[in-house]
């Protein structure tokens, strides 16, 4: 009797060890990732042997009654317990092996002995190199039971999972947002205290988690590992990549849903869909203008602070948007990259390319609100409309006079100030106008 109660015993703690040790996931994962769960299962195999062991020690004696169920597991674990002797000076934490606690020392001691060779990242544990490498094996063992996604790490599987089950079991105190995560659940509340423990050497940048500041180190270094698959062009961050890989597939997988239009990213629908509602929620701190996004908002408070962090390397030009100052380089490099698919004609810019595609094929988007007159630009829209409203911003420092565009103005300007910029190439002769030049050259 005692024999078989014992057996329970050991058959009952492998049972609960096994379950707790099952993934709570709906998929079968075959590879162990993380080291610490490695050596987990390695104590666990040894609890099993050495239960067998306890079967051994209690024999039943005449007139003694035998342990009962939760007597033998408590003597069993008081003993497992008292087994783990080697402790961490730096935590506390208690480890069943030397090697074990040697291991662990290294997150103290930030000792990383295992290099990769194909990149040279140093890693605590050679378990953890050899997940490491399968970024560039491109070896992926967790598959997704649900969509056939792979992955390189348990861990990226369990959290993909929560993107099918749309649980989100981790809610935010202060704003009662909701996180399928623990982990951006404790990213997202330091916007709430303030925290950014962070920082950038370099630039004195402060980031709330290391990965953004990883992430933020390669504009100082210049590294960029992702390389599309189509053309040369290089990436510091994957989304990056996978964003303009789309460019070349064509995919576009977000459509809205008040029009036809399509896009590759899902924040560019959401901005989209903003002209639709006309939702604008980030409202200017120095006047009453809004926006309806956080880009365009940080943009137009520039214009209050006079901030201009972008400097051209080939002149004095300053800029407030890095694009803005990418666009201005071309004008020093001669560079066109976007070309017609109807004429030869070569631009600078993908809008001038757009805007100017228009032509071949007719389209005027913009109409105007007074009268049935169409544009190609938004622009000229704008500079129609003001017939329409009387609107004149532009006032001459000389004079009067007013005007709805400010090109006008500067054109009129150049009457007081006698500028002359337009000259004629073959006998040196300026003008004031361009189409003063132009009727000149005829007769030159």
């Amino acid at each position: 009797m005692h024999q078989e109660e014992l057996k329970s015993v050991k058959t009952e703690f492998i049972k609960e060890d096994s379950e707790n040790m099952s993934d709570p996931e709906p998929c079968r994962m075959k590879h162990t990732e993380d080291p610490e769960e490695q050596r987990d299962l390695m104590e666990v195999k040894e609890e099993s042997e050495e239960l067998s062991e306890v079967e051994e020690e209690h024999h039943v004696k005449p007139g003694e009654k035998p342990l009962g169920l939760s007597k033998t597991k408590q003597t069993f674990l008081k003993k497992r317990r008292a087994k783990k002797s080697f402790t961490c000076t730096q935590c506390g934490k208690s480890f069943t092996t030397k090697q074990r606690l040697e291991c662990h020392m290294r997150v103290h001691t930030g000792e990383k002995p295992f290099t990769c060779d194909q990149c040279g990242k140093s890693l605590t544990t050679k378990q953890s190199l050899e997940i490491h490498m399968r970024v560039h094996t491109g070896e992926k063992p967790f598959t997704c039971d649900q969509c056939g996604k792979t992955f390189i790490g348990s861990s990226n599987l369990k959290a993909h999972l929560t993107v099918h089950t749309k649980e989100k079991p981790h809610s935010c105190s202060e704003c009662g947002k909701s996180f399928s995560l623990l982990s951006y659940l404790q990213t997202h509340q330091k916007t709430h205290t303030g925290v950014r423990e962070y920082m950038c050497f370099e630039c004195e940048k402060t980031f709330t988690t290391a990965a953004c500041l990883k992430l933020h180190q390669r504009i100082h270094t210049g590294e960029k590992p992702y390389k599309c698959s189509h053309c040369d062009k290089r990436f510091s961050q994957l989304a990056n990549l996978k964003t303009h890989e789309m460019i070349h597939t064509g995919e576009k997988p977000y459509k809205c849903s008040h029009c036809d239009k399509r896009f590759s990213q899902l924040a560019n629908l959401k901005t989209h869909e903003m002209f639709h509602t006309g939702e604008k929620p980030y409202k200017c701190s120095h006047c009453d203008k809004r926006f309806s996004h956080s880009s365009s908002l940080k943009t137009h408070e520039m214009i209050h602070t006079g901030e201009k962090p972008y400097k051209c390397s080939h002149c004095d030009k300053r800029f407030s948007l890095s694009l803005n100052l990418k666009t201005h380089e071309r004008i020093h490099t001669g560079e066109k990259p976007y070309k017609c698919s109807q004429c030869d004609k070569r631009f600078s810019q993908s809008s001038s390319l757009k805007t100017h595609e228009r032509i071949h094929s007719g389209e005027k988007p913009y109409k105007c609100s007074h009268c049935d007159k169409r544009y190609y630009q938004s622009g000229h829209l704008k500079t129609h409309e003001k017939i329409h409203s009387g609107e004149k911003h532009y006032k001459c420092s000389h004079c009067d006079k007013r005007f709805s565009q400010s090109s006008t103005l500067k054109t009129h300007e150049r009457i007081h100030s006698r500028e002359k910029p337009y000259t004629c190439d073959q006998c040196g002769k300026s003008f004031t106008f361009k189409s003063q030049l132009k009727i000149h050259m005829k007769i030159c």
